[in-house]
Order: C-alpha cells, then structure tokens, then sequence
C-alpha cells in the first residue's frame, strides 16, 4: 500500500514512480550542498589551487577560534542586538563546520555542530512567536521571520554534512524538536510569506524545500515549488517566473539581487542534486545564469553594486550569494572565463564542487581577464516590457566611466520614487551618486539596526535622487501602490561603443498631466581630458510648474560663475515635505546665463555647465534639516529650478584636470566646455550645441519620436535645419584615442 502510494505521489511530482521512490530511497548524506565524492577532492586538492586554499584557511582560521569558546545559544532578543546576532553567527559557524567536518574528517567540526543542534533542540519547542517582532511576520529566534528562513538553510546543510556521523536517537531528537516545528512554523504561522512572490519568500521556500529533500519530507518540496495549496501560482516557480526580466535583471534592484541569488540558487543546488530531471538549471532559458549575469553586470568596476532602492552604499559582488551563485554558474554552465574575473575580485570560492571547479580553472588559466563588463541594458518586469536599467561604459578595469539610468518598475516594497533617475561612476568612486537607504545595519543603538524613518520622509522621495522634481513632491505623491501600477519607458540604447554612446527613456503620467524624457550621452572627444556626460531632459505638461533639477555630488565646491554666496546667518529648510524638509538651503542665485558649478572629488575636477534659460534659479543645499537624532548624512546637492510648462534641462557633466594635494600639484582646474545652447525642442526632436574653449561645437541632434535606428529625421528651429539618420547624432566630435580612456 505504501509503495502504491509513493509511485502515485511520484507520478504526481512529474517524475516515473520507479525514479520517485529511488530519491526516496537514497538517503546519500551529504547530499543537499555537497556530496562525500566532492569533499573528497577538495581534501585531495585543498594545497594545489590558489582560491581553494585561500578560502580553507581563512575558514579554518576563523573555526579554530570558534572551537575556543565555549557555545553560547542566548533566550531571543531585539533586532540588531546580541543576541539576534548571536544566533546569525551560530548558523554562520555551523554551516562551516560542517563543510569542514566533510572536507577534513576532523570530528570537533561535527561534535561543534551536534551540540549546537542540540542546544536549539532543548530551546526551540518552548519558544513562542518572537515577543519582539515590530509588526513584521515573527520567527521565534528572530524577530522577523526571514532570519529565521536564513537560519534554517544553512543549519540544514551542516546537519546533511554530519548526518551520518549522529546517531540515530540524536537524529530524531533534533529532526522532532528543531527541524519539523520550524519547518510547519513557516509554512502555517508564516503562510503568507512562503506565498509571497519575494525575497523573503524565497529563503521561506528554500528553506522548506532544501530541508524536505534532507529528512524526507516530499509533500514540503512540493509545497516549495508550487506554493502552499501546490497550484502553482507561489513558491519557487513563480518566483523565478515573476521576480526576473526575460534578461535576468531582478526587479528590486541589484542590491537586492545579491541578496535572492543567495536562496535561490542555494535551493536549486538541492533540486538539482536530488531531482535533476526536473531541469532546473535550463528553467525559463536558463533563467538563473541569466540572474548572475544581471547582478554582476550592473556592478561599478570595483565591484560596489549601483545604490539603486532601499541599499547601501558599499555592498559589492563579494556578497556570499554572488561569490555562490558566480560559481555554481561557472560549473553548472559553459565555464566563462569572464566569470574567472569576477571570481578574482571575490578572492574566495564556496566549499563545494562549484568552488573546486572555478578554483581550478582559475589557476590553469594563461590570463584571468579583468572584471570589464561593456554597455548593457536589462529590461524589467516578468514579461521585459516595462522599462529597464542602462548602462553605457567606456575604458577599461577600474579606469571605466559608467553612466547609469533607471527607468523600469518601482520595486515592490524597497522601491524609490526616483524614475530617470542618473548616477555616474568616474575614477574610481561614484560622483553623481544617489543616497541609498536611511539605515544603519546592525548597528543596534539606531533603531535596532533597522530602517530609519527618514528611509521614509527623505531616502525614498524623488528629491534624493537625480532625476526633475515637479511641484516640490514626488512622483506619484509617494504613493507605492500607484507607482508599482507603472513603470518608465525604452526610448532607445546604443552602447555599442565608439566615441559616443547614447540611451533614451520616458516616464509619463508620474504627476498628472507631466511627460518626462531623459536622454544620456557618454563622450569622448580628444579635446577633453576625460570621457563627459549629455543629458538632455526634457518635461512637457499641460500647465505652468516648478520643476527642480538636482544632482548630488561629494568633495568641495571650487568655483562658479555666478558669484554663489553661502547665507551667513543662519538657514532654513527648502521646504515642507517629499524629503524637502530635510534639505538645508545654503545659498541661492538667480540668472538668465549659463550655469556652470565647479567641484573637486578625490584627484579630479568636476564642472556642471547648465543651459541658459530665463529666471533660472541656483540652491545649494545640504541634507540634514528636520533630522534631530542625527539620522542622515550631511551631504551637499545643488539644484537647478525653472518654472514654466515646457523644458529642456540641457547640461553637461565635464571631468577634467589633476590634484594631488601631497605633492602640491593641481592642473586644468578650469573646465573646457563654456556653454550648452538650446536650439529648440518640440515633440520630434531636440538639438542642443555644446561650445568649447577656442571655439570648438558639438551639434546634438536626438528624436523624441519613435524611435528607429534607420530613420531619417529633419527638423527646423527658427532659421536653422537639421538633418540626421537614427535616433540621434553628434556632430563635432574629434575621435579620441584609446590612450585617452
């Protein structure tokens, strides 16, 4: 009767019954992350490759110290405290340990990893819903349920690692008394969070999922794939349905992406490893090699993944779930060397075959090529047909300028109001940056480490990133539910390298009757020391509005050619809300001329040359204002303000000159660009002339049409014609040389 009812089940599952009951039937451990075969070569290889033993001794290093101390398993606490982080690292440890009891033999990493387990086993049954939880989805150890679906992924794959090693008593004990009622707690007590197309639901199902295939439990696998009621519609197939682009590109941000390319491809390993006719790794055309792709492709070049939604400034390609999925991608698929480069910037391999398998190829190598990836664009949306994310790159490593625009979805519950909105990678350091998330992770006095309020009042609100305000509020009035109802639009891209590179978008409808486009082009010209930036934006409306144009900039302000003076006295904040009135006005001027604002970051100039346009205004600024506990950065911003109904914000953004202040050196502190000219702009094109020093022109000529590369466009303003093939051109530019980059 038992064996009927497997076979069913198995035919149910997609798989022949006689194959069901066979992965039943194998209780192979470890299985679920590593496999005895494989812990074998890495014992057999731990001395012979550079990355493999690289990661083993700082691994071992760091457990030796572990097995120092006594095992410390605390009551649960608030978030961000001791004892929250305490149970973060006690998983962190066990998980090693077990990989190293596999890899080595030694039985103090199993003994550290059984009376662990033990521990929680006396703890856990007597814990309710975390006492804490702050209106999150509670655990028990922790105060939000996904820390909990953390915990439980990698505390699954130590057990797997010293299953063997436990006695059977012990195994019961720990499966009844930490495993199983964890387990039925994220399923049933945290149902809405394993159906949930997210993050979070992602580690909820991986976890579930992976500890099913460990101790035995199909229907939990099953649930995990398909959702709670098993109809397809939640769980780890409509995750990787909903949560890419048909690119890859995840739809929370890059950030983020590091953080699901963790459980995802942690619980595709055991799919693949238990269930491998299932195909997971060829799901949705390659879906997952796609992600990897996508994540590391947006990387700045030095690995700092774009600030883009609720993150961090610093988080880079060195996140444990990218170094895991860089290598299982490298393994699994064709073995691109290119990954090898990004393998070279994780310095690091994960302990398993994937790592064994970039760790060799990494050292047979003749050259390891150096992380450059090329212009890309990603759409976004499950379907690719709602925005994207642009990159245009130009140079080589580290010495890459980057330009960025986001305009695809919002980004469900960690989205920014911030369409069109800029960001430039110069130097080494992002120059026109965006400010991130209002946290500070972990660091238990602010808030417990969690988000701040001004993440609210001031992070999120179109103000903090560098895209035209209108009416001094942001887009959609901050309302989430609205803005994930829409996303901008493609215009055009064309990163296919050369001395100009061009991508274009739109975001209409985000305040009544207001269309916005914004239009990008990276430079290079032998007259300039550096690659520049164009940005043309431009708003149309139906009535007259103030419309803010800001950029946010680091380093000190070093000229200007309207005479800025700060106020002396005292300040005032800009305004009274959508992140205004946290902004210190610190000066103010008026003209009808160009606006050009020179600052220098690190060992370079930078010089911001505006268009001229009637009754323009100027404000410098600083954020800070209405923050009394000292919750955000004081950070400067200069802003440029029109009213009017229709607009092109024209400028350009001009690196140029050397500093080094230790040698006394400071050369070109001028810009060579004087002025950017509005010829005209009407709803078939825009043309701008940018002048430089000595009398040089560029002519910029973009259709705001439809776009098609092989067009012919003419367009005339007052007693001048245009003329040019594609969605734009640029006239003037003398070619620069690959020295030049």
């Amino acid at each position: 009767m038992m064996r009927r009812t497997l076979l069913l089940l198995g035919l149910m599952l997609g798989l022949q019954g006689t194959a069901f009951l066979e992965v039943l039937a194998q209780p192979r451990h470890p299985r679920v992350f590593i496999s005895a075969e494989e812990a074998a070569a890495l014992r057999e290889n731990a001395e012979r490759y550079t990355l493999l033993r690289t990661t083993l001794a700082r691994v071992r290093a760091e457990m030796e110290e572990v097995l120092a101390k006594p095992i410390e398993i605390p009551p649960p606490g608030e978030a961000g405290g001791y004892e929250h982080e305490r149970h973060k690292q006690n998983y962190r440890e066990m998980f090693k340990a077990g990989l190293l009891y596999q890899i080595t033999g030694d039985e103090r990493y199993a003994r550290f990893v059984r009376d662990m387990l033990m521990g929680y086993a006396a703890m856990y049954p007597e814990l309710g819903p975390h006492p804490r939880s702050e209106r999150q989805i509670p655990g028990k150890l922790f105060h939000q349920l996904l820390n909990e679906c953390v915990w439980l992924v990698h505390t699954i794959v130590a057990y797997d690692a010293i299953y063997n090693w436990l006695s059977e008593a012990d195994r019961a004990h720990i499966e009844a008394s930490v495993f199983r009622p964890m387990a039925s707690w994220i399923m049933n007590e945290g149902a809405y969070e394993f159906n949930r197309i997210h993050n979070h639901g992602t580690w909820a199902v991986a976890a579930v999922g992976m500890t099913g295939y460990v101790i035995g439990e199909p229907d939990w696998v099953e649930k995990a794939l398909y959702g709670s009621n098993k109809e397809g519609k939640s769980g780890f197939y409509a995750q990787l349905d909903q949560l890419f682009s048909p690119d890859g590109y995840y739809m929370e941000g890059p950030y983020y992406a590091r953080y699901a390319l963790w459980p995802f491809f942690f619980f595709a390993e055991a799919i693949e490893r238990y269930e491998p006719e299932r195909g997971i790794y060829a799901y949705r055309d390659s879906i997952l090699k796609k992600a990897l792709y996508a994540t590391v492709q947006t990387a700045f070049p030095d690995g700092v993944l774009p600030p883009l939604n609720d993150a961090s400034l610093t988080m880079d390609i060195r996140a444990p779930g990218v170094v895991l999925a860089t290598d299982v991608v490298f393994a699994r698929y064709e073995g691109d060397p290119a990954l090898l480069g990004v393998a070279h910037e994780q310095g690091q391999v994960v302990l398993n075959g994937a790592g064994l398998a970039v760790a060799k190829a990494y050292d047979e190598a003749s050259e390891v090529p150096r992380m450059t990836w090329p212009s890309v664009e990603f759409t976004d949306g499950a379907d690719g047909r709602r925005g994207g994310i642009g990159f245009l790159r130009t140079g080589v490593g580290r010495d890459q300028t980057v330009v960025l625009m986001k305009y695809g979805v919002h980004g469900l519950g960690h989205g920014h109001f911030d369409k069109l909105h800029f960001m430039l990678y110069d130097n080494g350091r992002q120059v026109i940056r965006d400010y991130g998330f209002a946290r500070f992770i972990n660091v238990e006095p602010k808030y417990g480490g969690r988000y701040l309020p001004e993440n609210e009042s001031y992070a999120k609100q179109t103000i903090a990133h560098n895209t035209v305000v209108v009416d001094e509020t942001s887009q959609n009035r901050a309302d989430r539910d609205e803005a994930e109802a829409m996303s901008g639009q493609r215009h055009f891209f064309d990163g296919r390298g050369g001395p100009v590179q061009a991508m274009s978008a739109r975001a209409n409808g985000y305040w009544p009757g207001v269309n916005m486009q914004r239009t990008l082009l990276l430079v290079e010209d032998a007259r300039l020391d550096y690659p520049v930036v164009v940005d043309l934006f431009r708003v149309t409306a139906d009535t007259m509005h103030q419309y803010d144009y800001p950029l946010h900039f680091l380093g000190q302000p070093i000229w200007d050619n309207l005479g800025i003076r700060g106020y002396p006295d005292q300040l005032r904040p800009l305004g009274t809300d959508f992140g205004y009135q946290h902004i210190w006005e610190e000066a103010r001027a008026r003209t009808d001329s160009v606006v050009q604002f020179t600052w220098l970051d690190g060992s370079r100039y930078y010089t911001w040359t505006v268009a001229a346009a009637p009754a323009t205004e100027v404000i410098l600024g600083r954020i800070g204002a209405g923050d009394p506990r000292f919750n955000l950065r004081r950070e400067p911003m200069i802003l440029v303000r029109r009213r009017g109904r229709d607009h092109l914000f024209a400028s350009v953004i001009e690196p140029h000159g050397y500093f080094n202040e230790a040698r006394e050196i400071s050369l070109r502190a001028r810009p060579q660009v004087q002025a950017v000219r509005v010829i005209g702009h009407s709803e078939a094109a825009s043309v701008v002339e940018v002048v430089g020093k000595g009398g040089w022109t560029w002519t910029i000529m973009v259709t705001n049409g439809p776009a098609d590369p092989d067009a012919r466009h003419t367009v005339t303003f007052g007693n001048r014609t245009f003329s040019w093939t594609g969605n734009y051109a640029v006239e003037g530019v003398v070619v620069a040389s690959d020295s030049r980059r």
